[in-house]
């Protein structure tokens, strides 16, 4: 069963950039996210947006 849904540590190692770089494309809405309970989750697909459009390098 394909995952649905990565934490932003392990969000981060599938698009083989940094936790911190991670944590800066949330929360500036350039990787979607969603809250369940007390986690933030990023959804397979929103990793498929972002590389579709390009990464933007968070500076």
């Amino acid at each position: 069963m394909e995952r649905k849904a990565y934490s932003i540590p392990e969000a981060a190692q599938a698009l083989g950039i940094g936790r911190t770089l991670a944590i800066k494309l949330v929360q500036s809405g350039q990787l979607r996210s969603i809250k369940v309970g007390r986690r933030r989750l990023v959804p397979a697909a929103a990793l498929e947006e972002l590389l579709a459009r390009g990464a933007p390098d968070g500076r």
